[in-house]
């Protein structure tokens, strides 16, 4: 697959302050990217750099082998060949939706243009709703002709800046899905800006994880969740605890809850101490297990229930119960460690 974006290197910098610097990544073509990080990282400036809304002060930025910013160059936002979603949906109240998602398209003839509007409104599942007003939809259809408008200018890109924070999460969870067949179906490149991981797990082919305006890891939802590259992303990513512990061997970790054998290999030497990442799935309800925990604290989650353990060395994890199974705060449980991927760093 060859890369349809590419940054490299690039640094921009608002009222004399660094956002980022020397920030690098590529998107091939007809993958879905997303820069996933708390507020302030930097991520929504990377997007408007990419868009040409932002110059750079170094590096450059190359959309399908072009180069269309660098530092004293920058091709118009309307030249590069980007779909952009924003964040309010940015829909023109006055219009219809059949004149909102032909907008770009004002120079083809009436019957092609209204071909394409109509397929566009097929593919968002809005089909029969092109005489009505924004103000007569919902967020979530309201966020579809937003995504129909933008694919219906064939993009090169298409940029998607926290399309689903107005929303809340059931319809976020299940749009993110639907979205993510249409931009598949239609093999369009995508970069999603977003706060929310679940968003980002629910589109993104590739996530990367930012922080002060730096890329601590590019990776699968898969990677980020198991293996956590540092101690940033292992508290952003998910749920879980630290459980202090020493290294026994280089892929062995002795702790509180027992002996947990790694899949890989640290490099510290024996007998430093270490911080294991423990997941909610790495603990496993076992009637029979002689390591038992107390109930302390429980959420509710449907299918599931995560109960907080409490163990005599006063140590706590987070597990998952079927919520069929369910037990009051202070009764002891069975619980066994199955923590096939073994994440552990150096102790602060």
């Amino acid at each position: 697959m060859r890369p349809l974006l590419q940054l490299q290197n690039i640094a921009c910098q608002y009222h004399n302050q660094t956002v980022f610097n020397d920030l690098s990544l590529h998107i091939n073509e007809g993958s879905i990217a997303c820069l996933l990080g708390p507020s302030g990282c930097g991520k929504t400036t990377v997007l408007r750099a990419i868009a040409g809304f932002e110059n750079l002060t170094a590096g450059e930025i190359l959309i399908d082998g072009e180069r269309v910013s660098a530092p004293g160059y920058s091709v118009s936002p309307d030249k590069r060949g980007l779909g952009m979603v924003f964040q309010d949906y940015a829909l023109f109240p006055h219009m219809t939706l059949n004149d909102n998602v032909g907008f770009a398209l004002r120079k083809l003839s009436a019957a092609r243009r209204q071909k394409i509007i109509d397929e566009m409104l097929d593919t968002v599942g809005l089909h029969g709703f092109g005489e009505r007003y924004p103000h007569e939809l919902s967020g979530g259809q309201q966020q579809r002709i937003a995504l129909a408008r933008a694919l219906a200018a064939e993009p090169r890109l298409l940029l998607l800046d926290e399309p689903f924070s107005n929303l809340d999460i059931d319809l976020r969870e299940r749009l993110g899905q639907d979205i993510r067949e249409i931009l598949k179906q239609r093999g369009i490149t995508t970069l999603l800006v977003t706060h929310d991981q679940h968003e980002a797990f629910a589109l993104g082919d590739l996530i990367g994880i930012m922080n002060n305006g730096r890329i601590l890891q590019w990776d699968t939802p898969f990677n980020l969740y198991h293996e956590p590259s540092n101690l940033f992303v292992a508290n952003f990513i998910g749920q879980g605890v630290l459980l202090e512990g020493t290294l026994n061997a280089a892929d062995q970790v002795k702790t509180h809850l027992g002996i947990i054998q790694g899949d890989r290999a640290y490099p510290w030497p024996e007998g430093s101490t270490v911080n294991v990442l423990l997941r909610p799935d790495d603990i496993i309800p076992d009637p029979d297990s002689t390591l038992r925990g107390t109930i302390v604290h429980e959420a509710f989650k449907g299918a599931d229930i995560m109960y907080t353990l409490e163990f005599p060395a006063g140590c706590k994890v987070l597990t998952l119960f079927p919520s069929h199974q369910r037990h009051a705060i202070g009764d002891s449980v069975g619980i066994r460690v199955a923590a096939d991927h073994l994440i552990a760093f150096p102790a602060e």
